[in-house]
């Protein structure tokens, strides 16, 4: 059931742009406040606890409810500025409190790293900081300015690309940085 709810609750993060740009003028607010309310409350009750997973929880549910109280249709493209703001805080307070996020990760698989890789997770952990304010940035301004194809052009394919390049370009660093060790 976890699992089904976790795919659930990606296909949604995935579909999201792409629904509100052919829903946006045929389905209420409310709808999409309940349909993504629901997924995010049934992954917070049935998922584990992970870095951060509070924090996104809440301020999903948090704008599904001023989504479905304020009913506006304009609320529905600020979703995934909300994502990747929240995105920033999850990764940005671990450099403050830490350990960094990418270092908690690293130590699930290796509990025990050299300190080479605590530096490297910590430079990893900052990179994502700068991915997510600049997401949150372009996501932002598409939201004021542009006209929803663009916003759904980029929060549905272009924002992930972004993203997919970024955990690519990363993998293949932290090979050349295994094997240079």
């Amino acid at each position: 059931m976890k699992r089904w709810i976790a795919a659930a609750l990606l296909l949604a993060g995935l579909a999201y742009p792409f629904a509100v740009y052919f829903g946006i003028e045929h389905l209420s607010p409310r709808l999409f406040a309940l349909m993504l309310g629901g997924l995010w409350l049934a992954r917070s009750l049935l998922a584990p606890s992970r870095p951060g997973g509070r924090l996104l929880t809440g301020g999903a549910l948090g704008f599904c409810l001023a989504l479905a109280l304020l009913d506006d249709p304009a609320l529905l493209r600020w979703y995934p500025v909300l994502v990747n703001l929240v995105m920033l805080g999850v990764f940005g307070i671990t450099l403050i409190y830490g350990p960094p996020l990418i270092e908690r990760l690293a130590r699930l698989r290796e509990p025990e790293l050299p300190p080479k890789a605590v530096r490297y997770t910590r430079r990893v952990t900052q990179v994502w900081v700068l991915f997510f304010i600049f997401n949150a940035t372009l996501a932002t301004l598409l939201t004021l300015w542009a006209p929803l194809s663009w916003w759904t052009l980029y929060n549905g394919l272009i924002a992930y690309l972004l993203m997919g390049l970024l955990f690519a370009g990363e993998w293949l660093v932290r090979q050349r940085v295994r094997n240079s060790a």
